[in-house]
């Protein structure tokens, strides 16, 4: 799969496609149903299928000071979407030059001229343009007049309601990742670079990756059950923490997976990690015997979490 640049023309190979348009961080069954409705109608027409997502979000643009809270990496969200069937990734870099631009001229510019849009599908809820004045309704029009159709997904609803990243977000904060998987359709899970850390959980027998959570959502601290998938795809199993490490002075926010039956050097690797259960609150102990009896009762929890998984 491709990644284009929102702010240039399209490769002419990619002109003419149906563009699924939304922030579509997390890629919840909600946006899986968008995607879906894109990639449907290029296998009967022909056509490309495009999803354009925005990065940075928009709420980090209005908003600098907001708390972490993104669900995907962009490298995420393209390994996801190829998974659903689009050929390319377009991603519209949300600047301040983007943000002036008016609900017709987003249309006009970015999904006529520069891109050759054939069709557009958005969710029920899409918005755009200055001031968010664009709805679904002035999407229709326009495309009506510019020369493109427009597809409205409805939400995908479970018995809660509508399924949305604010649900999954809130899930994520309660520690409840099962709940959070239900809606995303597969686990939570934290991307980054193995960094070399202080080798305790070395010395305890427990040796760690650490990853830095950068703009992620911080989900509860705690201790969690956890699959890893590693740079060169195997799956392994595993105990993380997830937080500031009040044993461990000084505090230092990251996540930290002790993977069984596992032994290498993952420093310097791009690994996944899925939250798959919340088994208990961070903790401060007294003593390294302490905490190294308390993490091998965290294996076994996490052990019998992943065999019912």
């Amino acid at each position: 799969m491709e990644r284009l640049d929102g702010a240039a023309e399209v490769p002419a190979r990619f002109r003419g496609g149906i563009v699924a348009l939304g922030n579509f961080d997390g890629f919840h069954a909600g946006h899986q149903a968008v995607v879906g409705r894109a990639v449907d109608r290029v296998r009967g027409e022909g056509r490309p299928a495009i999803v354009a997502t925005f990065d940075p979000h928009p709420m980090r643009y209005f908003r600098p000071d907001t708390p972490p809270f993104r669900l995907t990496t962009l490298d995420q969200r393209q390994r996801l979407f190829a998974q659903a069937g689009a050929d390319a990734m377009l991603v519209f870099g949300f600047d301040a030059a983007l943000a002036e631009l008016s609900a017709r001229a987003f249309a006009a510019d970015r999904l006529v001229d520069r891109i050759g849009a054939a069709g557009v599908v958005t969710g029920a809820d899409f918005t755009f343009g200055k001031g968010r004045s664009g709805d679904t309704a002035l999407l229709a029009a326009l495309g009506a007049e510019l020369g493109f159709s427009v597809d409205t997904v409805a939400p995908v609803q479970d018995a809660a309601g509508a399924i949305s990243s604010s649900r999954i977000r809130d899930a994520l904060r309660a520690g409840n990742p099962r709940e959070a998987a239900a809606l995303l359709t597969r686990p939570f899970a934290i991307q980054g670079i193995v960094e070399p850390g202080a080798k305790l959980g070395r010395e305890l027998g427990y040796p760690t990756a650490n990853l830095r959570l950068g703009n992620y959502l911080r989900p509860r601290y705690g201790i969690y059950a956890v699959r890893g998938r590693l740079q060169d795809g195997r799956l392994v199993d595993g105990v993380a923490n997830l937080g500031i490490r009040p044993s461990i002075d000084p505090p230092v926010e990251l996540l930290e997976p002790y993977f069984f039956d596992f032994s290498g050097d993952l420093y310097g690797q791009t690994i996944e990690v899925e939250l798959i259960e919340f088994l208990r609150d961070e903790a401060k102990y007294d003593s390294l015997d302490a905490l190294k009896a308390a993490i091998a009762a965290d294996c076994d929890a996490a052990r019998t979490a992943l065999r019912i998984s």
